[in-house]
C-alpha cells in the first residue's frame, strides 16, 4: 500500500503515542509492527513519538497507520480493531488530560447527566483543538448533540467509501459519553464521514431520556 500524501494538518505527539500504545495493547507488538512496516512507518517502531505536546505528527501518517490495520484484517476487523483502540486510547486520554481539561474536577463530577454532556462535550472539543488542527465544533440541538471534525486524522486522505469509516474517533468518542454517562446506555453514531465525500464527520450523540 502506498502511504497517503502529507496533509499539512498535525497531532500533538503525545496523542500518537498514546493511541499506538493503545493499538499495542489490542492487538500486540507483533501486529503493530507489522502495521508501521505496511504503512512505511517503520521508524516507528520501539520508537514512539516523543511524550510532549508539539503537534508534529501529520494526519496523512496517522490515516495511513488505520489503513494499514484495514489492509491486513480486512475492512471490518481492521476498523474493530481501532475502534477497540480508540476506546483503550480515551481512558489513557482521560488520565493525561482530564485533569486540565476540567473533566475530572468534583464539581463537574457532580453535575447530572444532561449537564455533564452540555458541558463536557465542548470541553473535550477545546482539549481537542488544542492539541490538533481538527478543528472539533459542538452544537446542541432540542434532541441531541452533533459533535462535528473539520478535519478528521482517522481518515485524511481517503475517499470513495459508501459509509462512514472513522473507527477510531469513534472508540475514542464513545468512551467520552460513557465517561460523561456515567456508563449509562447512550446512542451515537457517525453521521457524516469525509471518506463517503461529506464535507467533514460528524456524530450524533442523542440526549439521555432522563433529560
Amino acid at each position: 500500500m502506498e502511504p497517503i500524501p502529507k496533509s499539512n494538518h498535525f497531532y500533538a505527539n503525545k496523542i500518537v503515542r498514546l493511541y499506538l500504545i493503545a493499538v499495542e495493547e489490542v492487538i500486540g507488538k507483533n501486529g503493530l509492527n507489522t502495521a508501521l512496516n505496511l504503512a512505511k512507518l517503520s521508524h516507528l517502531i520501539d520508537n514512539y513519538p516523543p511524550d510532549n505536546v508539539e503537534q508534529e505528527f501529520d494526519f496523512a501518517d496517522f490515516s495511513t497507520i488505520n489503513l494499514a490495520l484495514e489492509e491486513i484484517y480486512g475492512p471490518k476487523g481492521g476498523r474493530l480493531l481501532s475502534l477497540r483502540a480508540g476506546k483503550v486510547y480515551f481512558n489513557y486520554a482521560l488520565d493525561a488530560f482530564g485533569e486540565k481539561a476540567g473533566l475530572l474536577s468534583p464539581e463537574f463530577s457532580s453535575l447530572p447527566t444532561l449537564e455533564k454532556l452540555r458541558k463536557g462535550l465542548p470541553l473535550i472539543a477545546a482539549a481537542s483543538n488544542s492539541l490538533s488542527d481538527q478543528n472539533v465544533t459542538v452544537e446542541e440541538r432540542e434532541t441531541d448533540f452533533l459533535y462535528t471534525i473539520g478535519a478528521c486524522p482517522a481518515c485524511w486522505g481517503r475517499s470513495g467509501e459508501e459509509k462512514p469509516i472513522c473507527a477510531m474517533p469513534t472508540g475514542f468518542l464513545h468512551g467520552c459519553v460513557n465517561f460523561l454517562m456515567d456508563g449509562k446506555e447512550f446512542s451515537m453514531h457517525e453521521d457524516k464521514c469525509a471518506a463517503v465525500g461529506d464535507e467533514f464527520c460528524q456524530y450524533v450523540i442523542k440526549k439521555p431520556v432522563e433529560g
